[in-house]
């Protein structure tokens, strides 16, 4: 008897445990084996390049892209509008922080190591110190290159090449430009006397001598500008020797490698001698500019009849019209015309070029789409904006005068930037100026002025 309680015992103690084991087993879920995870298939990369894919595909979302230049006040606003829909589609969060103080500061910034990760430059005299340095990244590295051949011309091209520590490198890209090679024209009345906008140099001569010999003054020209009293006189030097002596002379120019009293410059102002100091072609005759201010000097063009008939400007000069004035209707421009066939149609000029400090994804992403027009479309849709990119539609523009002036721009076969911009500024906003200015008044002959500014430059 006691064998048989032992043996059902030990049956009953196997059966509760076998329960209680498969209950554990019920219970506890069951352990897999890791798989390794296929990585993301990447999207079909776009011509600027695969991140700006990747970016439109969500892959960089809730990255930070920080970025510095000279746009405050209003231009923020537009710029940071112009960005939106990018950030809105990628999630690609770009931090902009406008300076009035930009240009004193950025050198410093870069030196110190608190380098945005990209910075707009509103000229490449002062980005070449960066490239020079090596700071900035050779932008063929991060765009497609064959994308920059295609989306600007040859003079965009070549005006973002720089000498860095290793060789030459493309130091950045083009956003906006404006130019000043432009000759503006009450264009209402110009049609009604039957003119035709002249296409050479000699034509306008030609046209200009007409409208004297039709008893009108042709030009009207000012160049008074508070401290700044004088540059209109640079500039007409800067377009007319990009015509008779080509970029190459030009650049020499300014780097102070040729000499103000060169035959080069005594050429252009040979030419403009021709409109400048003849009384019969200029509003209030050659001793009236220096004390006529730039902005008021085209406004004669709108009295009825018009009193003076060209007005050659940058096209910021527009903020100067009437208000009642309209574009194409009332206003137009024409090129300035070239001089010497072999310099082609250069444009004189200024612009903003976009230059990278940081290489990640998502910052090729946001330099891919910089890269392209729709990044600054509605800048231009609400105006004050003219682009570089090939990609841009003439449709965007307001206007028919701002179109042709994108135009114009655009088509330049060489374009330079203001040469006094680009002068030591002992030169450049100094005796380059004040010497002009005593030139045209008459208190000192051309040579005396030119050999002034000469004597003037740094020494090394």
């Amino acid at each position: 008897m006691f064998k048989k309680k032992v043996l059902w015992s030990t049956i009953a103690v196997l059966l509760i445990a076998t329960m209680l084991l498969g209950a554990c087993q019920t219970a506890a879920p069951a352990v897999e084996e890791p798989v390794e995870e296929e990585p993301a298939e990447q999207t079909e990369a776009l011509p600027q390049g695969q991140e700006l894919a990747n970016a439109y595909a969500g892959m960089y979302k809730g990255t930070v892209v920080t970025m510095a230049g000279p746009f405050t006040d209003q231009d923020e606003v537009v710029f940071n509008d112009s960005i939106k829909s990018f950030e809105d589609k990628t999630g690609i969060d770009i931090q902009y922080t406008g300076s009035k103080e930009f240009e004193a500061n950025i050198n410093i910034r870069l030196d110190g190591g608190d380098r945005p990760d990209i910075v707009d430059y509103p000229q490449p005299g002062l980005l070449r110190y960066a490239v020079e340095k090596g700071y900035a990244i050779d932008m063929a590295t991060l765009i497609n290159p064959e994308w920059i051949k295609t989306n600007y011309t040859q003079a965009w091209q070549d005006l973002a090449m720089m000498d860095g520590p290793n060789g030459k490198i493309i130091g950045g890209i083009w956003a906006r430009a404006n130019g000043k090679s432009f000759v503006f024209y009450p264009k209402k009345a110009f049609d009604e006397a039957g003119y035709v906008v002249p296409t050479t140099w000699d034509e306008m001569m030609a046209l200009t001598a007409q409208i004297a010999s039709d008893g009108d003054t042709p030009w009207c020209i000012g160049m008074e500008s508070g401290a700044a009293t004088g540059w209109t006189m640079t500039d007409w030097i800067e377009d007319v020797m990009l015509r008779v002596a080509g970029g190459e002379k030009y650049d020499q120019w300014v780097k102070g490698e040729l000499k103000f009293d060169s035959p080069e410059v005594n050429e252009a102002l040979d030419y403009i001698e021709e409109i400048w100091f003849n009384d019969a072609y200029v509003y209030g005759g050659r001793a009236a500019i220096p004390t006529i201010s730039f902005g008021d000097a085209p406004k004669p063009m709108f009295e009825n009849p018009p009193k003076c008939w060209f007005n050659r400007q940058g096209n910021f000069v527009t903020t100067f019209f009437p208000e009642e004035a309209v574009a194409g209707v009332d206003y137009s421009f024409f090129y300035l015309p070239g001089i010497k066939e072999e310099y082609g149609k250069p444009v004189l000029g200024a612009g903003d070029i976009y230059a990278v400090f940081h290489d990640r994804p998502e910052v090729r992403a946001v330099i891919q789409y910089f890269s392209t027009g729709e990044s600054l479309k509605v800048w231009v849709e609400q105006g004050g904006a003219i682009l570089t990119h090939n990609d841009a539609s003439l449709d965007w523009y307001v206007d028919p005068v701002t179109r042709g002036v994108a135009e114009t721009i655009r088509n330049a076969t060489t374009f330079r930037f203001d040469g006094s911009d680009n002068m030591p500024a002992a030169v450049g906003a100094g005796t380059f100026w004040k010497y002009m200015t005593d030139y045209v008044s008459g208190s000192v002959t051309r040579k005396e002025a030119l050999q002034a500014i000469d004597a003037s430059w740094p020494t090394q």
